[in-house]
């Protein structure tokens, strides 16, 4: 058990990060709902901050920050973050005040005020009769009277059955806690509504009578003595003397809370955050680094140097090819000490790759110079090379690396990282059974898979030879070597409340059982529509079905149905969706769409069993913008007699396309002012370039004035289908935009060159 724990923790020192490079990319949006809150109250509920977990397969690092938006109602305090790998969004909430019943409690929502009121019945000292206290609620007064007992006994020990009246107050209401009809949220005193509070009166306990209210600060109580709840008290000097004189206090219990109404603001919370990531696709290295020595680590400083041995590995995935691995190349040194490094190298077409680095070690000097615990931090990297560079959406890579961080503590004192107590186990009796312990997932679609883990069962004394699984209707797939596993399935019938069984079984032939139950729900499966390539006028996008139904109840292909439309209103068109087939059972389909705008792909699927599932993704197809243009000329150049008298005209093509998009053609023009007019309206324009340069000289030898016009034309730097676009579908622009100052060449004659003599 020690050795596993050290192992353990010398993991927790290490500090990998895994690298992503070259990785080729595409761009999909999501959003995550705001968990809807209604009916908050406070003004700590004024504003409240939520860290929204990510969808599973979405990675904060893939997260295009500046595309963090907020939909809904609320006002958003602050920005968009992220903050451990969550998106945090503060709002304010949304406010709405409104009048809403409410209920005044001794403090718990469960706890009611109790009055405790009693009257005064005295014996007196001849032990017969009986002073009956009462009290007028007309005149707010109290009186006596006698009465003679019911009982034959002497003195009299039960005063005679009477009617009798009391009163009692309530607490102040602002002594209660107000809550709302939930019996959760609290309300502030200071809320309800003076004028509608109202006491609440229930019935009486210990007794029996009626209770009524005279007005919200006084009732009355009428009961009958004795009651069952009685207390002794002492009577006042006046009354009587004498042996038999008895004082007692019957009394009830009167349970009572508050109404009334309370104006409350409430804080409600929704919307939903969207966001555009990037997917990766194409070869991923992984690194792995081991602190093989000391061991373990952190260890334990013995006046001596510390051996270090770190073994590096790197796995290569998502490529198959591993033919094209042309080197496996592993870097280590000490951190920020460059004289420590160390390389190997290894030639292994392999998709995994390691090397041991063993000639580090920690000095006892650093470690006594050291005022508290000695960490030593190694840098590492591990790269692979390609013989051919690879092609993905980003361009070609022809190698990837991964950098790494192993720390190695030495200690004098107690390690930076604290290991558990060492437990030694009590020796134990032989014959003792084994105990059952078993797990499985309590809620299962029908015809999904799922295991029953019976490996927590252990036996006292000895081993488990033997597990035994059992569970009405369902079907056993397979077990583990050990048998403590079983994978098992329960068809449609089984939907429902279902149990297992396990028993086990030891060397000593001793048994025992234990059970657990699983919910077995519809077979329904889970329609999804995944919309890849690249969202954009005139290109390939791909739709996917990911679509997922039970193993043993699978989606019949021949019954999916997708469908895609334009969303009214919001820019494209239903004529505008192009594709070749049918859209219905395919598991993937190549569509173009001739227009930006929102469109709407709905996917239906069906299994075997005729259980039935629909969902829609709305997804926004986006313009295919035409290129920025910006050229830069010399704006006056002279002929050079050198160069047969002609003026050299360099020209530098800055125009860019904003979406990514390929420049692939440009074609330079001018026109020359040949009667000096200033004006170029009756002149026409030659091309000189149309090699798709975007730097080049032009030679002139003509003095005046030139305008120079640049067209460039994009090519599509993403998968389009061919069938469906023509050549004018791919986007263009001139200069004609660009101020007529910035296009304007002239060419004047250099001037005559002579000696000056004083």
């Amino acid at each position: 058990m020690k050795k596993t724990i050290t192992i353990l923790l010398c993991f927790m020192l290490l500090f990998p990060f895994f690298s992503y490079s070259a990785r080729a990319a595409d761009t999909k949006s999501l959003s995550i709902s705001i968990p809807t809150i209604t009916g908050l109250t406070g003004s700590n509920n004024s504003a409240k901050t939520f860290l929204l977990d990510l969808p599973s397969g979405v990675t904060a690092t893939s997260i295009k920050t500046g595309t963090l938006k907020y939909k809904g109602n609320n006002n958003i305090i602050g920005s968009l973050t992220m903050e451990n790998g969550k998106i945090k969004v503060t709002l304010k909430g949304d406010e709405k005040t409104d009048s809403i019943p409410v209920k005044g409690r001794n403090g718990m929502f469960i706890e009611k005020f109790n009055s405790t009121v009693g009257n005064s019945i005295w014996r007196y000292s001849d032990g017969k009769r009986w002073q009956i206290n009462d009290y007028k609620i007309e005149s707010r007064s109290q009186y006596s009277y006698n009465k003679n007992a019911d009982d034959s006994s002497v003195p009299s020990e039960v005063p005679p059955k009477t009617p009798v009246t009391t009163y009692s107050e309530p607490v102040d209401p602002n002594t209660a806690t107000w809550y709302q009809l939930d019996g959760i949220q609290t309300v502030p005193y200071s809320n309800v509504v003076q004028s509608s509070i109202e006491i609440y009166l229930e019935n009486m306990q210990g007794g029996s009578g009626t209770v009524s209210k005279i007005n919200n600060k006084l009732y009355s109580v009428h009961y009958t003595t004795p009651t069952a709840n009685f207390t002794r008290e002492e009577v006042p000097e006046t009354f009587d003397k004498g042996t038999w004189v008895l004082g007692r206090l019957y009394y009830v219990t009167i349970p009572y809370y508050f109404t009334g109404t309370a104006k409350v603001t409430s804080y409600s919370y929704a919307g939903n955050v969207s966001f555009d990531y990037t997917l990766q696709e194409g070869p991923t290295l992984t690194g792995l680094v081991v602190v093989n020595k000391p061991d373990p680590n952190p260890f334990k400083y013995a006046n001596a140097d510390v051996p270090v041995n770190l073994t590096l590995k790197g796995i290569l995935s998502g490529y198959e090819n591993s033919s094209n691995i042309a080197e496996w190349v592993f870097y280590a040194q000490e951190k920020e000490s460059p004289s420590t490094l160390d390389t190997k190298k290894s030639f292994e077409k392999s998709k995994t790759s390691s090397q041991a680095f063993n000639k580090f070690k920690i000095p006892k000097m650093k470690v006594e110079n050291s005022k508290d615990n000695y960490q030593q931090v190694y840098e590492l990297r591990v790269t692979v090379r390609f013989s051919k560079p690879i092609e993905t959406k980003e361009g070609k890579i022809d190698q990837l690396s991964e950098k790494l961080e192993a720390t190695v503590e030495v200690y004098k004192g107690e390690p930076t990282v604290s290991f558990p107590p060492n437990i030694e186990e009590p020796p134990t009796p032989k014959g003792r059974p084994p105990v059952a312990s078993i797990f499985a997932n309590p809620i299962v679609k029908a015809g999904d898979e799922l295991v029953a883990n019976g490996s927590g069962s252990y036996d006292p004394d000895g081993d488990i030879i033997g597990y035994y699984f059992a569970s009405e209707g369902a079907n056993f797939v397979s077990y583990s070597q050990k048998g403590d596993l079983a994978t098992l399935w329960y068809p449609s019938e089984r939907v429902g409340q279902n149990s297992i069984g396990l028993t086990v079984v030891d060397k000593d032939m001793m048994i025992d059982s234990a059970g657990t139950f699983v919910r077995v729900i519809e077979p329904i499966p889970e329609a999804l529509l995944e919309i890849g390539g690249t969202k954009k006028q005139n290109r390939k996008v791909t739709l996917i079905d990911k679509s997922t139904s039970p193993k043993h109840y699978p989606i019949k292909t021949d019954k999916t149905k997708i469908t895609i439309s334009a969303v009214a209103g919001a820019g494209g068109s239903n004529a505008a969706i192009k594709y070749s087939g049918s859209l219905n059972g395919i598991y993937q389909k190549d569509v173009l769409f001739r227009e930006p705008g929102l469109y709407k792909a709905t996917i239906y699927v069906e299994n075997t069993l005729g259980y039935s599932a629909t969902n829609e993704v709305t997804f926004e197809i986006v313009p295919d913008d035409p290129p920025i243009m910006y050229f830069s000329t010399p704006g006056r150049v002279y002929r050079d007699p050198q160069k047969g008298n002609k003026a050299i005209v360099t020209l530098d093509d800055l125009s860019y396309s904003p979406d990514g998009d390929i420049i692939s053609r440009r074609v330079w023009e001018y026109r020359f002012d040949s009667d000096n007019d200033k004006s170029f309206a009756d002149e026409s324009w030659v091309v000189f370039s149309d090699a798709n340069e975007h730097r080049l000289n032009f030679e002139l030898s003509h003095v005046g004035r030139y305008e120079i016009r640049h067209t460039a034309y994009e090519s599509f730097n993403q998968p389009t289908i061919d069938e469906f676009v023509t050549a004018a579908d791919r986007r263009h622009a001139d200069s004609s935009d660009q101020h007529i100052d910035e296009k304007i060449v002239e060419v004047v004659n250099l001037g005559p060159e002579g000696d000056w003599t004083w």
